[in-house]
């Protein structure tokens, strides 16, 4: 590589450049899983002296048996062969293999399709294969597992019976206390039922965002809970405290609001930056208040929620979870999002509304994807020109009707 290009090379051509070797390297990849079923169908030991294929690779490419084992089985998976005796044995994901020649398929994406269609009757593979691929067109292999999770369900509603078992004696014991630091301390013990359960949740919130995801596991674990407390918050179940739901109270100075500069006061003690309370202003409950210059309230006006039942119910509808590309958040995970901040004059209704979870919330206010409404009236996002220098408007096809192998 020369280095006065990695050096002198922008966001763009830098990731164009990584794009191309993924590309050269993932054609490679499969060209040489092609061959290596080949050797296996004509037999290794009779051209090379090998008793096995990853034994070749493995003396070949230097890597270890495990991983020549793991290269081989996909291969298979992907490329037709025959038996000794001749006969033909068809390739599990044949259309997949197709595909995986020109490059475009990564590794964890052909896992993902080939272990979908493994749980999937023979009679429906091909048309689910095809589905598959299609998806996998514009998103990455964990959406495409979330389809594939949805194809079978659709294949097998009643699913698997589930173990009637005893549920274990509860024994709980939380303790949440806040530092002078303003860090938040929480320590406990739970019974093994009720820690399966919390497990089970914050394992499906803390999942990886995709490949740009760097967080570490207590990372992605600490902002889980956060998620799982505002899953909790929204609950029109959730018991109330002196009259009314559980709610957080911000303040902050209009102009502070306005221009995104400066703090707000958290709580009783605790802030945040001006920058975070107009993320949280998107979709909140608003009571203006006038203070004095104590800081006393001079007078309160009527609270009012900023964006009305009937048009939360009609965005629900309308985009059906996260509208971020790729996303799959339902829409009891996410927030109404203003695409011109109400502070800003911007109106509350649909036309200026996408529904978005709380970490695609905040990449939008603070990155270079920007949101519009397209003429059919639907969420679109346009990436950052370092992602598609053109710019290339994306939706998230996951909450679109799904396609399905019957």
């Amino acid at each position: 590589m020369d280095r006065n290009f990695a050096w002198q090379a922008d966001a763009v051509a830098l990731a164009d450049r990584i794009s191309t070797l993924l590309g050269v390297v993932r054609t490679a990849e499969a060209e040489l899983g092609s061959l290596l079923v080949e050797i296996e169908t004509r037999g290794v030991l009779e051209l090379f002296g090998y008793r096995s294929v990853p034994h070749l690779l493995a003396q070949l490419a230097d890597i270890p048996k495990s991983a020549a084992e793991k290269f081989l089985k996909r291969a298979r998976t992907i490329n037709s062969s025959r038996a000794l005796d001749g006969t033909p044995i068809p390739a599990v994901a044949p259309a997949t293999g197709a595909v995986a020649a020109s490059g475009s398929l990564s590794n964890p994406m052909i896992d993902t399709i080939v272990e979908t269609l493994t749980q999937i009757p023979p009679e429906h593979r091909e048309e689910a294969e095809q589905s598959l691929l299609s998806f996998a067109e514009d998103s990455g292999h964990k959406q495409v597992a979330a389809l594939g999770a949805r194809i079978m369900a659709h294949l097998d509603p009643d699913g698997t019976a589930p173990e009637e078992t005893e549920p274990a004696t509860p024994h709980r014991e939380l303790s949440l206390r806040r530092k002078k630091t303003g860090i938040w301390e929480l320590t406990g013990h739970l019974d093994d039922e009720t820690g399966t359960r919390a497990s089970a949740l914050l394992d499906s919130l803390a999942q990886r965002r995709g490949s740009e995801d760097h967080r570490s596991p207590a990372e992605r674990y600490g902002d889980a809970f956060s998620d799982a407390i505002d899953l909790a918050l929204n609950t029109p179940d959730l018991p109330t405290q002196a009259g009314e739901r559980a709610h957080l109270m911000v303040t902050i100075p209009l102009q502070n609001l306005t221009s995104g500069l400066g703090t707000a006061l958290l709580g009783d003690t605790g802030t945040l930056s001006a920058a975070e309370a107009r993320i949280h202003a998107c979709d909140c409950k608003l009571i203006p208040a006038v203070l004095d210059s104590a800081s006393a309230p001079l007078d309160l006006g009527r609270a009012r929620r900023l964006i009305p039942t009937s048009i939360r119910n009609a965005l629900y509808l309308r985009d059906r979870g996260c509208a971020f590309p790729g996303c799959h958040r339902p829409p009891r995970h996410c927030q109404g999002h203003h695409i011109r901040h109400w502070a800003d004059g911007g109106p509350t209704d649909l036309m200026n509304l996408a529904l978005m979870c709380a970490h695609h919330h905040r990449l939008l206010h603070r990155s270079g994807w920007e949101v519009r409404i397209a003429a059919d009236g639907l969420p679109e996002f346009l990436p950052p020109v370092w992602l598609d220098k053109r710019r290339q408007p994306r939706r998230n096809n996951l909450h679109q009707p799904i396609p399905t192998a019957a």
